[in-house]
């Protein structure tokens, strides 16, 4: 994590945007306010109701909704959803389950199957995409808010520790030159680093 911090703070401090310093910030209270969450989740909880969830059943509708051969809800509205295609979300999904143990399916020591990463990671892409809070994903998604900020706290370490040297950096040469190909080729020669395309 400190290895992400610095450089959210070298970002900070060479931004000359307010929208960029507000972004990074975001998500540097969100690493922060995760991080400092470790060690205190686990454990029973004196009384503390458990809540029948259905989360075989809720996951099977999970699945037939996104991610089945024919989904109900095909690959446009997962895109808009997710905010990324159906194979990239694969993709972050099986490297970060592939990475960290946590997110693998187990049996608890009471013999129950835990939960499979899907609903975990789209508990995730929820609150980081549309900002939404940890308890508000249960309806639907069929874990408490315990799970669901746990599973984002190491989502985020997993992520950082998995991308940070190919994403989480400055661009090098080639970065910067790839990308003004890119921009030039889709009618904004000398276009870098302007997300509004008014710089």
């Amino acid at each position: 994590m400190s290895a992400s911090r610095s450089l959210l703070q070298r970002e900070l401090d060479d931004s000359s945007s307010d929208d960029d310093d507000y972004l990074i910030l975001s998500v540097a209270q969100i690493v922060e306010t995760y991080s400092n969450a470790k060690g205190r989740h686990g454990g029973s909880v004196p009384g503390h109701k458990v809540i029948y969830r259905d989360r075989e059943g809720g996951h099977e509708r999970m699945f037939q909704d996104y991610l089945a051969d024919d989904p109900t809800y095909g690959p446009h509205l997962f895109h808009r959803r997710y905010r990324m295609t159906r194979e990239l979300f694969l993709y972050i999904m099986n490297v970060v389950e592939s990475h960290d143990d946590y997110f693998v399916q187990k049996r608890s020591a009471a013999n129950v199957l835990g939960l499979i990463f899907f609903p975990k990671v789209t508990a995730i892409f929820r609150m980081l995409t549309y900002g939404v809070p940890a308890d508000a994903t249960d309806e639907y998604i069929r874990i408490d808010e315990s799970t669901a900020v746990e599973s984002l706290r190491r989502f985020i370490a997993a992520v950082v520790d998995i991308f940070e040297d190919e994403y989480l950096r400055y661009p090098n040469e080639a970065d910067t030159a790839r990308l003004l190909a890119l921009g030039e080729k889709n009618g904004f020669p000398g276009m870098l680093g302007s997300i509004d395309c008014m710089h």
